[in-house]
Formats: structure tokens, C-alpha cells, sequence
């Protein structure tokens, strides 16, 4: 087997969750970046709890991809 081969295999699988995880992180920076140039105070608001909606939709994909990388089955103990 060639090293490219074994690279590619090694290489983590990126899920819908990851995805979502990187997307609702840059949806929530361009939110806060429009907040940060709204010229009234009632859309920059707007902005800021939108952006912190984002991050609660991040946060909610980045648990589902931590309980996917230690699955639950699994025990370190070994078997007894």
C-alpha cells in the first residue's frame, strides 16, 4: 500500500455534524461583525442575539460530534 493510501485512510471522516458545527461558527463572526457596523442600536441587538442563537446551534452539533468520537459502549476498563 502506497503512503498517499494509508494518508487517506487515516484521514477523520468529516460528518454533517462537523459541518455544521464550522458553519454556524462563521454565521455567528458575520453576525457579530454586522452588529459591529449597525448604525442603530436596535439592529446591532437584533444581531447579537441572532449570532448567539448560532452558537447555541454550534454548540448543540459540536456535543452530537463529541458523543460521537467516544462512543458510549465503549469502557476503558476492559474486559473483567
Amino acid at each position: 500500500m502506497s503512503d498517499e493510501i494509508k494518508a487517506r485512510g487515516s484521514l477523520r471522516r468529516v460528518t454533517l455534524d462537523g459541518q455544521l458545527v464550522s458553519y454556524w461558527e462563521r454565521e455567528a463572526q458575520r453576525l457579530e461583525a454586522l452588529a459591529v457596523g449597525a448604525r442603530w442600536r436596535w439592529v446591532a441587538r437584533s444581531l447579537r442575539r441572532r449570532a448567539a442563537r448560532a452558537r447555541a446551534q454550534s454548540a448543540q452539533f459540536a456535543g452530537r460530534e463529541q458523543a460521537r468520537a467516544t462512543p458510549a459502549g465503549r469502557l476503558d476498563s476492559g474486559p473483567a
